[in-house]
């Protein structure tokens, strides 16, 4: 398949995981990508084995909470290729807390990244995808549909996303946008290897994010990725696709 052929995708935390992910579905199906993330050599290294399967690739070392860099990378993106049609907003970051021993700074930090940063690129990406009646698709979780323990900043983050990709949905339809969600479960993906669990953490209270059918690699998140925000999703609009083998059924 070749569904992105002749479209520029923008995509975030493309340095690892269901990001690096992503950009290797994308780019197989024939799309111009430049990549977002904060780890340089990581993202060099991905773009380089992007480039060396003659995928068109560029980037730019961007933290998506900082909203100089998330101005000045969109407008790169957009200078460069001239234009963008498709955002994928995977950049996020998580920790594990006692919810009362939670710091402020440490709050902040995750609504920083995983909330504002998809406001901050949205916000930057959408007179783009005006233009070319382009999409967005966001990184959720199912954190934030049923909640985690020991992860409530996660959970707040991710459910905010589903609120802000649903409105955006909402106001931009008719203008030709569509803006869709997917919530994993566990993922294998660097922001989930070796956590670090609070001591005297209850672990049964976490398997209830655990999909029926086992944790699964990032490729199984990118493939829904790549059906939203191709052509194959142009009557999907506002929703939270869940990719969790059945954890929430």
């Amino acid at each position: 398949m070749q569904r992105f052929s002749g479209k520029t995708v923008l995509i975030s935390g493309a340095a690892s995981g269901i990001g690096e992910a992503t950009a290797n579905r994308i780019g197989e199906e024939g799309g111009t990508l430049f990549l977002l993330d904060r780890q340089e050599d990581a993202l060099s290294s991905v773009a380089s084995e992007l480039q060396d399967r003659g995928v068109q690739v560029a980037y730019a070392v961007c933290d998506v909470a900082n909203e100089q860099q998330v101005n000045q990378a969109v407008s790169k993106c957009a200078d460069t290729y001239g234009g963008l049609d498709v955002l994928c907003n995977i950049a996020g970051i998580l920790r594990f807390d006692n919810f009362h021993e939670l710091s402020f700074d440490a709050w902040k930090q995750i609504i920083d990244v995983n909330l504002s940063g998809v406001f901050l690129m949205c916000r930057a990406a959408i007179p783009h995808l005006l233009n070319s009646r382009g999409n967005i698709v966001n990184a959720a979780s199912t954190a934030g549909i049923s909640g985690l323990a020991y992860g409530v900043p996660y959970s707040a983050s991710k459910g905010g996303v589903a609120a802000m990709t649903r409105s955006i949905a909402v106001e931009y339809a008719k203008q030709g946008i569509r803006a869709n969600c997917v919530s994993p479960a566990d993922i294998k993906s660097g922001m989930t290897r070796a956590p670090k669990f609070p001591d005297g953490a209850d672990m049964s209270l976490l398997m209830r994010a655990s999909s029926l059918s086992g944790v699964q690699g990032p490729e199984v998140i990118a493939n829904v990725i790549a059906m939203l925000g191709s052509n194959d999703g142009a009557h999907i609009n506002g929703e939270n696709i869940r990719v969790d083998g059945a954890a929430l059924s």
